[in-house]
């Protein structure tokens, strides 16, 4: 048993000291944010064309991790494996691209190679090194450092911290550029259709009930047309609007059900006697998630989409929204 335990303990040891070691790799670089690291973003901000992402081996890996978040942020870009670059793909690269290379050593043949023709072609590049002296910094206009102290592998060969540094550097030039791009939650959402994310980031406008199907009654409209549009429409309520179509107002199953109870002229009333005034509203870019959290909020089942105008757009019900669920 004491045998097994210390197998244990010593499993559980070799975690921590990896995870401590990588989590201080990238503690590290954090005190080498700086000049470069602005230059950086400036330069793939301006680039008109695509970010060219290359790298060998693991750092390939990272990079093509990289290039999947420049993309998905609102970056274009695209990966390069410069073994297939030596051998022709070089003709994907274009004098508006900018390249991003990747390589620890900074000496990495298949990316040295590729170099001239990148530079022939007149095109920029970033490094991500953690050899400041090497070959690729010196034939890159921007050098970041993501050096690091030691590897987590013990044998010092496999490339464990220094991965997940240049990992963490892509991200950061990739987060920059998003906030220096403005790239807001509705831009995402049109990267990102598919699966439970794209579902997280569906807007009201693009599941809501439009046109003929919104509830929708003059606030003169005496009540029996009131119920009729309510049964017709099939939400529970019904939008009211004044006579230039601007919401006024909201009636509810609820507001029918009270107006009944306490007033025996019920059917004598107009439509504008028994509404809700200044009902709980949203614009159309309104993502679902936050849709949800209003209903829960407000304690209703349904929400009015309005346009700029404060006109009735379009409906939702709790079941719609539900659906579009992540």
């Amino acid at each position: 048993m004491a045998r097994k335990r210390d197998k244990k303990a010593d499993v559980i040891d070799q975690g921590i000291r990896v995870l401590k070691i990588e989590a201080r790799s990238v503690q590290d670089l954090v005190n080498r944010v700086g000049n470069s690291f602005v230059k950086a973003v400036d330069l793939l901000l301006k680039c008109s064309g695509r970010v060219i992402v290359t790298g060998m081996g693991k750092s390939g890996l990272v990079g093509r991790k990289i290039t999947a978040t420049l993309a998905s942020t609102g970056t274009p870009a695209l990966f390069l494996h410069p073994a297939e670059g030596i051998h022709g793909d070089l003709g994907v690269l274009a004098k508006r691209d900018t390249v991003l290379a990747v390589s620890y050593s900074g000496e990495t043949e298949e990316i040295l190679r590729i170099l001239p023709g990148i530079t022939r072609i007149g095109i920029k590049i970033i490094s991500l090194t953690g050899n400041l002296n090497s070959t690729l910094a010196r034939h890159s206009d921007i050098c970041l450092d993501v050096s690091i102290k030691e590897e987590a592998c013990p044998l010092g060969l496999s490339p464990t911290a220094s991965t997940t540094a240049a990992l963490a550097m892509g991200d950061a030039l990739a987060i920059a550029l998003l906030k220096r791009r403005g790239f807001k939650s509705e831009d995402y959402a049109k990267l990102h259709p598919g699966g439970s994310l794209g579902r997280q980031l569906i807007t009201v406008g693009e599941i809501m009930h439009k046109g003929a199907d919104v509830p929708r009654v003059k606030e003169d409209q005496p009540m029996s047309e009131v119920i009729i549009e309510m049964t017709n429409k099939k939400m529970g309520c019904t939008s009211v609007v004044n006579k230039d179509g601007v919401l006024v107002g909201i009636i509810t199953d609820q507001d029918l059900r009270n107006s009944m109870k306490s007033s025996s002229d019920f059917l004598d009333k107009k439509a504008g006697d028994i509404m809700t005034r200044r009902p709980k509203t949203v614009a159309r870019k309104v993502l679902v998630s936050e849709a949800i959290r209003l209903t829960e909020e407000k304690r209703i089942s349904t929400l009015l989409i309005v346009d700029a105008k404060q006109r009735p757009a379009g409906i939702v019900h709790l079941h719609d929204l539900l659906k579009g669920r992540p």
